[in-house]
């Protein structure tokens, strides 16, 4: 291993980081049952594990590399809880080697949750200081901890005008216009029902609209954000420095999927930034275009 030689022996738990290289010389017979996570797997595990902490996967990806900086490492767990992950090891190979994924995908989940329910005490973390970086309430993605409560009318009204035209240059006034409430109390019912502020949420539906149309469609990049309301497709290319995501040009004939959506998380993120002025002061405000400053009606 990357860290020098080490001896392992009944009982021990080897970890092993994606593209971490390393070798064994067995002395004598030995029999070795080995577990292969999908990164995305785990980061989405992460992401669940630590669900009040982070607010996507993207942040999640971030807080697991901070996290579990060791690319090697042996657990000790001991003969005893060895022999409690047997049986279970034995029957995630032979699901496994059945090739029923699909149909065993829970069983195969619960098997696996049993085995790093033993192990996982054992693995050694660095620690994160998390601190939000922005209020959760201009963070243009789904809330995570929802709340399980009806929602009021207007705030449903106002939702599904964002939904039906993502494009339209909104305004909190116009928003208070059409549920017949003041331009503070559409913010205060809106944010109580969804977490987010109207405009965090409508950069939200334009960056998800944006990514579907690329999936979806041959319609290039400048289109489909003229068509969400963006003007300027290279908006978060320009500013990338100013957020914690990387921003990558990807070409438009074969779209990388994971990097379109930090770009367009990226976007999103500016946007939200960009609106988040004090309440009073933002009441009349349009979602801003690229390099303009907010309009107040």
């Amino acid at each position: 291993m990357s860290f020098g030689q080490a001896p392992v022996t009944v009982g021990d738990v080897v970890t092993l980081g994606a593209n971490t290289l390393c070798g064994s010389e067995p002395e004598g017979h030995i029999t070795v049952t080995t577990v292969y996570l999908d990164t995305d797997y785990v980061v989405d595990q992460v992401f669940w594990q630590h669900v009040g902490l982070v607010r996507d996967r993207l942040d999640a990806q971030d807080f697991a590399e901070a996290l579990y900086v060791e690319p090697a490492q042996i657990l000790r767990v001991g003969e005893d809880r060895a022999g409690m992950l047997m049986p279970w090891l034995d029957e995630l190979v032979a699901l496994s080697i059945d090739g029923g994924f699909t149909e065993h995908f829970y069983r195969m989940q619960a098997l696996w949750f049993s085995v790093a329910t033993v192990i996982v005490p054992y693995i050694a973390t660095s620690p994160v200081r998390m601190s939000p970086t922005q209020r959760a309430t201009t963070w243009p993605a789904s809330p995570r901890l929802r709340r399980f409560a009806p929602l009021r009318e207007e705030a449903r009204t106002i939702a599904g005008l964002l939904r039906d035209e993502p494009g339209r240059r909104w305004t909190v006034n116009g928003l208070a216009e059409a549920v017949h409430l003041s331009p503070s109390q559409v913010g205060r019912v809106f944010v109580d029902a969804y977490g987010k502020s109207p405009i965090a949420y409508l950069t939200m539906l334009r960056a998800e609209q944006m990514a579907r149309l690329l999936r979806t469609t041959d319609t290039p990049i400048a289109v489909i954000a003229r068509r969400m309301g963006w003007g300027d497709p290279d908006f978060a290319a320009r500013r990338g420095h100013e957020r914690r995501f990387r921003v990558e040009a990807v070409p438009r004939q074969s779209p990388d999927l994971h990097k379109l959506a930090q770009v367009f998380l990226g976007m999103a993120v500016a946007r939200a930034q960009a609106g988040d002025a004090p309440t009073r002061a933002n009441e009349g405000c349009a979602v801003p275009e690229p390099d303009e400053r907010p309009e107040v009606e």
